[in-house]
């Protein structure tokens, strides 16, 4: 399979995954509220987040973040498509690691224009401590960079031992 038709594959599965679970928390779950799955660990939450990572400018007193961030994505799946152009056919961990970073884009993007804001529903927790609350697609942009990292050390490696 070509790079091309398997960064889609890993782009559309995520963006799948991304928006089912998003569907079923939006259908099932009054905005901001949650329950408690594994007490003290984890809590299924349904946030509503006009920001970016962690909160940042979730302020319903900006008007311009929305449009920023679905400018932001669109850039980044540009820049992704050029990337993948350049990538080797057999680059397995950089194929997969951008396709999920533009499907996890892409899913956040749907839900900014649908919605006006980003649905995060899993919250991780130790005692007192929250990690913010995220996504599939925020998970998918995390794997897909660890994918990426992969590829650049496996490729660093290939290239110190030619």
């Amino acid at each position: 399979m070509n790079r091309y038709k398997l960064a889609a594959l890993w782009a559309a599965g995520t963006l799948a995954l991304d928006q089912a679970t998003k569907l079923t928390v939006h259908t099932l779950m009054q905005p901001w509220t949650g329950r408690e799955i594994v007490p003290g660990l984890f809590n299924l939450v349904h946030v509503l987040n006009k920001g970016a990572a962690w909160g940042f400018l979730d302020d319903d007193n900006i008007d311009w973040q929305r449009p920023l961030f679905i400018l932001i994505s669109l850039a980044a799946v540009l820049v992704i498509a050029y990337m993948i152009r350049l990538t080797r056919e057999g680059d397995r961990w950089m194929i997969a690691g951008l396709g999920m970073i533009a499907g996890g884009a892409v899913g956040n993007a749907i839900d900014r224009i649908w919605l006006g804001s980003v649905i995060d529903f899993l919250d991780f927790y130790a005692g007192s401590y929250h990690w913010p609350a995220f996504n599939v697609a925020d998970s998918a942009l995390t794997v897909g960079a660890g994918c990426i990292i992969v590829s650049t050390l496996l490729n660093r490696k290939d290239t110190r031992g030619a």
